[in-house]
């Protein structure tokens, strides 16, 4: 067997991430977008790849770093990122485990990070892991040089993007890469190199046939945001604010290529902003409705920028789920964090998108820095009124690359002591402080705020006239589980 020039690893932290909900599969188990795109990308540059999700396959962190000495690669990258701000960070205690693991058992194999957090924070990553290199920013310049410097056996690392450690400890960096841009110079995504029929979605997304959430694709039409909300870190990976769009010809390609080989109906757009210009939203979704597929899919939308014909051209697509970040009630908290949409258009939105019969996830925020108890209050209710199909209840984190992480860290606030605690859902989650609340006065409201919501029985009624009695159950078996939490004040 040829010995492969890069082995990309989607690392697996599950059951510690999200206790329970894990165990009781409430939660989605998503194909590893970022992995797949740097292994199809190197794949067409001529380069021999492997790529391995260790999380689907359920692989202990012993078994992670067997079957990395196993396949004996050049280079090694753990790509720890996701498409929710917390994916990446949450994932790091684990990734640890398994570098400091291999490194015991093949210290030959070299071992790189690449994602969300190594991007926002790489000289403190180097310091703190066994890994010989970080990678910060998207890595399409980056990895192919290092990996012909390797085989080289280069000891100096003059590359855009690359942090490494020189033989003596010290850290050396380079400038960042500049970011790809365009595209559509990206293959489709190495889906063959993964257990496809694997990935499940998440529960809410099929609660018109609970029972099948699988098989399950992403899917990605653009890269990045435009916008600058304090409390998100979803652009550290590319340095900056923005966002860049795949062809609808490209997109449209891969959706012929998920549905044809891997019967997948059930997809996530996995865009931070996909409902944001019409016209290209009308195209894509013109294309897909052409074909006829049935899909069940879902996407992000902001509150000010979806239109009437956006979400009509959605839904005939199969865009059946519309999630909207609406974060807070309260004026006042949403101007602190730069959020940028004012809350008197809400209302109207919320008629747009039922009028088109697509279902809402609604998302909030507990905790902001300008939150007390009134105004979490308002925000419960305000979600108590909306009454979405489903409702994703957070507590503020300040996760590493966000703006509100830069004013913890100069302010002295409380953080997390380790990276675990920046999970939602784990015992030992320690949300930030607010200028009025304790961390734990935080977590305790976004729990007591959960049951509120799941438990009521106008949410229930309304769920049983939309899918039916065996969903309420669902939710119902959902609620009787009650998260341990370490920090929760009441």
């Amino acid at each position: 067997m040829t010995k492969p020039d890069i082995l990309i690893v989607k690392p697996g932290n599950q059951k510690k991430n999200y206790g329970e909900l894990s165990a009781f599969n409430l939660t989605a188990i998503e194909p590893p977008l970022w992995a797949s795109l740097l292994a199809g990308y190197l794949r067409k540059l001529g380069y021999i790849v492997e790529l391995k999700d260790a999380e689907v396959e359920e692989w202990s962190y012993e078994d992670t770093a067997q079957h990395i000495k196993d396949i004996n690669p050049l280079l090694t990258v753990f790509s720890v990122s996701g498409t929710n701000p917390s994916a990446s960070t949450m994932n790091m205690p684990g990734t640890g485990i398994v570098f400091r693991h291999l490194k015991t058992i093949a210290p030959h194999i070299r071992t790189l990070y690449h994602g969300l957090h190594p991007s926002a924070l790489p000289e403190r990553t180097l310091k703190e892991e066994t890994a010989d290199f970080v990678c910060q920013g998207e890595g399409f310049y980056t990895l192919p040089k290092l990996i012909d410097a390797l085989k080289n056996g280069e000891t100096g690392f003059d590359i855009e993007g690359l942090w490494y450690k020189t033989d003596d400890g010290k850290v050396k960096s380079n400038p960042r890469a500049p970011i790809l841009k365009n595209l559509d110079d990206l293959p489709m995504p190495a889906w063959d190199l993964l257990p496809m029929k694997k990935y499940r979605a998440h529960n809410w997304h099929c609660f018109d046939d609970i029972n099948n959430r699988q098989p399950y694709g992403v899917l990605y039409t653009s890269l990045g945001c435009p916008y600058n909300c304090t409390f998100c870190c979803i652009n550290a990976i590319f340095g900056k604010s923005g966002i860049r769009h795949r062809s609808p010809q490209t997109v449209i390609e891969e959706i012929d290529f998920l549905v044809n080989n891997y019967g997948i109906r059930n997809i996530k757009i996995i865009d931070e902003l996909f409902a944001f210009k019409e016209d290209r939203v009308v195209e894509i979704c013109d294309l897909i409705i052409e074909r006829n597929y049935n899909l069940n899919m879902w996407a992000y939308a902001r509150v000010n920028s979806v239109t009437p014909r956006m979400l009509e051209k959605m839904k005939q697509a199969g865009i059946n789920w519309v999630a909207y970040g609406f974060e807070t009630g309260t004026k006042k908290v949403l101007k602190g964090v730069n959020k940028g949409y004012n809350l008197d258009i809400l209302e109207n939105v919320v008629k747009m998108t039922y009028n088109t019969n697509q279902h809402i996830v609604a998302n909030f925020i507990f905790g902001l820095p300008d939150d007390n108890f009134d105004t979490m209050q308002e925000t419960l209710s305000l979600a108590i009124e909306i009454n979405a199909e489903w409702a994703n209840f957070y507590s503020t984190m300040a996760y590493p690359g966000s703006k509100l992480y830069e004013e913890a860290v100069q302010q002295n606030l409380a953080l997390p002591e380790a990276w675990q605690d920046f999970s939602q859902y784990s015992y030992q989650s320690f949300p930030l402080p607010t200028k009025y609340l304790t961390s734990g006065e935080v977590l305790s409201f976004r729990d007591y705020a959960f049951h509120t919501y799941f438990e009521n029985p106008r949410y229930l009624d309304n769920i049983n006239k939309k899918f039916g009695i065996e969903t309420v159950r669902h939710i119902q078996q959902m609620t009787k589980h009650r998260l341990e939490r370490k920090h929760r004040q009441f």
